[in-house]
């Protein structure tokens, strides 16, 4: 990913000196568990695991392992390649009985572990975002839209609630993304255990913080990859909702929200007056190239018999920039709201533009009460309706001077369903229902 949308602790997860790192984590936990089984001589791996512990970060050179990998076509190869060049006859005790895919797949799990806690722990401060402004704006009322015009009344604090809930649940598929992902294979050329026993397997996953793969044939099923990918997608779905909302709302002719404005900071190199709603755009962009991986990651999970490389380059490519750029997003997201700008004036405003047309269905429904047929309650209502959206006129204006209203709802009547309050009745209910009681005060 391109530095300008990479966050350095994320885009540190997929270099290539990490990466060989946890090569090497899983290389000396497959020693150390074969040590411990009496398979490899024990006081061998403690010299090996001194060695590795003092050259510390010199020993690994990536430089020197893509030189080797030139000539061997193989990364793994070049990888083991340079360890016995650094580390001497004891390294003849690594990949013991192991196949490539038990090395990759593990090292991708704890790589993808780490990548997915980063995520968590940004998606949390979204959350914790969401829930404050909500709080905040619990009680500010605005207008409800369908198909961008309006409809009935709303809280700008419920909005945002949604927003939070929606965040909510994506945390939970990306808690159980993980647990899918989070799996150890130390199985051997087939997955048959044929040269390396499962008691090694068992105490490599123990050590990393990791299940083990039930069926493994080669590599870890690629279902589980997908799972984190589709959960992603999901998750920059609900990143550009949300992006999107704000978007609109930002719109002159809306004017409800506004993006934190910094000073020195320029809207446009022709118009010095534009205020512009970037960093939703920008998410709304990049919640497009995190859910591009979706597909090539179902499409992965088919693999010729026990194993193939097709998804090999894909992961290359498509899972660390997914990562890295939901990370980010994440990040951009949760500065936006916090400092989101909120105008609830302008949202009074706006409430009143239509005249009073939001309380149609109160007025359709007392109507029903009073005994009209529902249809014939509807055309009335209707009549009048339209009247005031065309001739811009106050809608209780035209109820009150309507005799076919009147004849059966009276101007205390008429009045009372046009209370602003009463929409908004239970919104404390919904945010105790989602909150709980102790944080809805």
């Amino acid at each position: 990913m391109i530095p300008r949308y990479a966050r350095p602790q994320m885009a540190a997860l997929f270099a290539p000196e990490t990466k060989y790192r946890l090569w090497l984590e899983v290389e000396l936990a497959a020693a150390e568990a074969m040590a411990e089984l009496g398979l490899v001589p024990n006081d061998d791996v403690r010299a090996l695991r001194a060695r590795i512990e003092a050259k510390g970060a010199a020993l690994i050179d990536p430089a020197r392992i893509e030189a080797i990998e030139a000539t061997t076509r193989h990364d793994v190869i070049a990888f083991l390649t340079h360890l016995e060049e650094q580390l001497g006859p004891e390294a003849r005790w690594l990949h013991q009985g192991m196949t490539s895919s038990d090395l990759l797949d593990t090292a991708f799990a704890l790589q993808l572990s780490r990548a997915t806690d980063l995520l968590l722990e940004g998606l949390d401060r979204v959350l914790a975002a969401l829930r404050a402004r909500a709080c905040e704006h619990r009680d500010t009322p605005c207008m409800g839209r369908s198909h961008g015009i309006h409809a009935e009344p709303t809280s700008f604090g419920l909005k945002l609630l949604g927003h939070f809930a929606e965040f909510r649940r994506c945390r939970d598929r990306l808690l159980r993304a993980r647990g899918e992902i989070a799996t150890c294979a130390i199985s051997g050329p087939v997955g048959t255990y044929a040269s390396v026993p499962p008691e090694v397997e068992a105490r490599v996953a123990a050590k990393l913080g990791l299940s083990v793969e039930p069926v493994s044939t080669q590599v870890i099923p690629r279902d589980r990859h997908a799972a984190l990918m589709c959960a992603l997608a999901l998750l920059a779905s609900a990143i550009e909702r949300l992006a999107t909302e704000i978007r609109h709302l930002q719109r002159t002719e809306v004017g409800e929200v506004e993006e934190y404005f910094h000073e020195g900071q320029k809207g446009s190199s022709a118009m010095p007056h534009k205020r512009n709603p970037i960093l939703s755009e920008n998410l709304c962009g990049l919640a497009r190239m995190i859910r591009a991986a979706v597909v090539p990651a179902l499409e992965n999970v088919v693999l010729w018999h026990e194993r193939d490389i097709a998804h090999s380059s894909v992961e290359r490519v498509l899972v660390p920039d997914a990562c890295i750029l939901a990370d980010f997003a994440l990040d951009r997201l949760a500065g936006l709201i916090e400092r989101l700008v909120v105008y609830p004036e302008r949202m009074k405003r706006n409430l009143e533009l239509s005249r009073g047309l939001y309380n149609s269905q109160r007025v359709l429904l007392a109507l029903t009460h009073k005994g009209l047929a529902r249809q014939k309650a509807y055309e009335l209502v209707q009549r009048n309706a339209m009247r005031a959206f065309r001739e811009q006129r106050p809608f209780l204006d035209l109820l009150r001077a309507d005799p076919d209203i009147r004849t059966h709802l009276s101007e205390a009547e008429l009045e009372k369903l046009f209370d602003l309050s009463w929409y908004l009745r239970f919104v404390p209910t919904i945010f105790a229902r989602v909150l709980g009681e102790a944080e809805n005060r």
